[in-house]
């Protein structure tokens, strides 16, 4: 299957999603949303794949939301608005997106995420959502986006880490490597970069020689544990907080700035207190 911004292949019982915008460091934007969508839906209506893997082409996993497209897009959303926010408009369009992310975690078929490099913002969102993660151990994942501008809509770092860790992720934006996301139990195994491909292709071959309905149920079973614990609510939550995030006094003026001084700068004064953003470039 043909997709603009994710290369698609399938064989042997595994689908492959690779998020496939290396130039912009696979950064999300609109047709990278609607595309993540299409290809797991592809993948679930494949009866021969058994297992999807989702990774990313190039240097990172992905750079999070497009800030260059984003600012703009939210900006001229504004002003054709003269001026005002609608907070309900901005949910509404954000849920498509949180959609998109859990299209990962309602998937039928198990999910393993191959994370190198960075991934953060709504790049977290993808990884979180999937069933098993897999991350190089110099890997970098962490919600910067916590300083200004922005929750996680998803909500999902609560689910994947305990109070301490999530509370501290996210009152810091801070970034976990892949052996300190091993150590506390976010990701499966961190490995060196070189031998990540082939550690998660391992896996994905050990999972498509179990039977399709197996796997369903399996996930299913585990997933609706956490369905019971509010995971629906908190997005719902975590979604309208995003918006307002974005809408504060600060909100508005990081915006400002990435508009008028580029968004490598705004992320730069953001970030170089936290001492992570020389590491991103």
């Amino acid at each position: 299957m043909a997709f603009e911004t994710i290369a698609y292949s399938a064989d042997g019982g595994i689908a492959r999603i690779t998020l496939n915008r290396p130039e912009r460091l696979n950064a999300i934007n609109a047709q990278l949303i609607s595309d993540l969508r299409d290809a797991v839906a592809a993948a679930n209506d494949d009866q021969s794949v058994r297992v999807i893997v989702l990774s990313g082409a190039g240097r990172a996993f992905c750079a999070g939301y497009d800030l260059d497209w984003g600012t703009k897009a939210e900006d001229a959303s504004q002003r054709a608005m003269s001026g005002q926010w609608d907070p309900v408009r901005d949910y509404l369009g954000m849920s498509r997106n949180v959609r998109a992310f859990m299209s990962l975690w309602e998937s039928p078929k198990p999910v393993i995420a191959q994370v190198h490099g960075w991934c953060v913002g709504g790049g977290t969102d993808m990884v979180l959502c999937s069933d098993l993660i897999y991350m190089a151990e110099d890997a970098q994942i962490g919600y910067p986006p916590a300083r200004v501008w922005g929750e996680p809509t998803t909500a999902m770092w609560v689910y994947r880490l305990g109070l301490e860790h999530a509370k501290r992720l996210m009152l810091t934006g801070e970034a976990l490597s892949g052996v300190e996301a091993e150590r506390l139990g976010l990701a499966s195994k961190a490995v060196p970069a070189e031998e990540l491909p082939g550690v998660v292709d391992d896996m994905a071959r050990k999972l498509a020689t179990i039977p399709t309905n197996q796997l369903v149920m399996s996930k299913l079973l585990v997933n609706q544990a956490y369905e019971n614990m509010g995971l629906r609510t908190n997005q719902l939550i975590g979604t309208l907080f995003d918006g307002a995030a974005r809408h504060t006094p600060e909100g508005i003026a990081w915006r400002d700035l990435a508009m008028k001084e580029g968004f490598r700068e705004a992320v730069r004064r953001r970030d170089a207190p936290f001492g992570d953003y020389g590491e991103r470039k």
